[in-house]
């Protein structure tokens, strides 16, 4: 016959009530078995699994086992092992005591995590700025969100990156003025599911004042945005044709925006945020082939032989000139990864921030002409920014 704690272990596994197992107390400390070993379930790619986790004295080991052998293991090891388990379940707190015939006493109490269900998450994610389970009206209309809250199944990895562009910006939003109305620029705005984020975050979530203007070169695209501005209500909002180049509306912002511009486009935007003044520049490049035309060096005529490497090395060289380049002008800048590279390989963003500067850095300078001469290029957005580099009166 089946003893009851036997059975529960099986009926709290079959069900989904066990939030966590604690087993102590070895019955003999000369075997191979951990002092203590914690149980938790975890979602897998391959589905629902239990995680055995072995605390041995120097070392922590982890084990991921199906939910149908979980309770089989689970038993044996206490079975086995082990004196005292704590199992935590939605319903309750269940002690069991085993005594030196292997009978076992069960205490009940009231469940300390009270009737929530498990976190299967294998990594604990830290809270999103965007909730699930919270309805972002401008996300529901996306198609994001459900009206509830929830995220739609095929729109995971969308809510990720923006939830992940969002944190980029909290971070520094130190940068940006808090006396004034903000001006932000997204160049190359596409559908704007960051560009009604960043409002919503802005002027829904902080109440800030803020103006945002998104530019797109296909009219159809605008158009919706538009609409959708509208019926939000996000009337400091609004989307314009037009190219990145030719845009001459603006004197001034305090935040530019540009995220998968083609080629030397996003130069063109990271030039005209140079001379606006802008505070905070978000840039995720996106198809880059002006250095691969140029790139040379017979030293590296490894990498330069293999296409797809040069392409690579390419892509990498032209960030770093960029990033350089605003260096020289007295930016902070970091190279941040943007989404997981499984979904996509274009997935660098270059975050830049002003500082109190005022002169051009000789120093990085420098080290740029250094790099463009040992690679023997020519990027764009040194020809665009030419008058404000500290060899310009030469």
């Amino acid at each position: 016959m089946i003893e009851q704690w036997q059975q529960d272990v099986n009926n709290w596994i079959e069900s989904g009530e066990l939030l966590q197992a604690t087993l102590s107390q070895l019955r003999r400390k000369d075997g191979e078995a951990s002092p203590k070993t914690i149980v938790r379930p975890i979602e897998l790619k391959n589905g629902l699994h239990y995680q055995f986790e072995y605390h041995f004295a120097n070392k922590v080991t982890h084990e991921n086992i199906t939910e149908e052998q979980a309770a089989e293991r689970l038993i044996s090891l206490l079975e086995q092992h082990y004196r005292q388990a704590l199992m935590k379940t939605t319903e309750a707190d269940v002690q069991l005591l085993f005594n030196k015939k292997g009978k076992a006493a069960i205490l009940t109490k009231p469940p300390t995590g009270g009737a929530r269900k498990a976190s299967l998450q294998h990594n604990r994610q830290k809270q999103r700025i965007l909730e699930e389970g919270k309805a972002a009206p401008f996300l529901v209309e996306l198609g994001i969100m459900t009206q509830d809250g929830l995220v739609h199944a095929k729109k995971q990895d969308k809510y990720r990156q923006i939830n992940r562009f969002l944190e980029m910006v909290t971070d520094v939003l130190a940068y940006l003025p808090t006396d004034r109305e903000l001006t932000i620029v997204d160049f190359g705005c596409g559908k704007s599911y960051l560009t009604f984020a960043l409002y919503h975050l802005l002027a829904v979530e902080q109440q800030r004042k803020i103006n945002i203007i998104g530019l797109d070169l296909k009219a159809d695209v605008i158009a919706f945005c538009s609409k959708l501005a509208d019926k939000l209500g996000y009337d400091k909002l609004q989307f314009l044709v037009g190219d990145i180049a030719d845009y001459e509306e603006l004197q001034e912002a305090d935040m530019v925006v540009t995220l998968h511009a083609c080629d030397t486009a996003t130069d063109a935007a990271l030039a005209k945020a140079v001379n606006w003044g802008a505070s905070v520049i978000m840039s995720v490049p996106c198809c880059q082939h002006e250095l691969f035309r140029q790139v040379g060096n017979d030293a590296l005529s490894p990498i330069f032989s293999q296409g797809l490497l040069k392409e690579r090395f390419a892509a990498l060289a032209t960030d770093a000139a960029r990033g350089t380049l605003l260096e020289v002008l007295g930016y902070k800048v970091q190279m941040l990864e943007f989404v997981d590279p499984e979904h996509t390989p274009k997935n660098l963003l270059i975050r830049a921030v002003r500082s109190e500067q005022q002169k051009p850095s000789m120093k990085k300078w420098e080290q740029y002409e250094q790099f463009r001469q040992f690679l023997n290029i020519s990027p764009s957005l040194e020809h665009m920014l030419a008058e404000r580099w500290p060899n310009h009166s030469k």
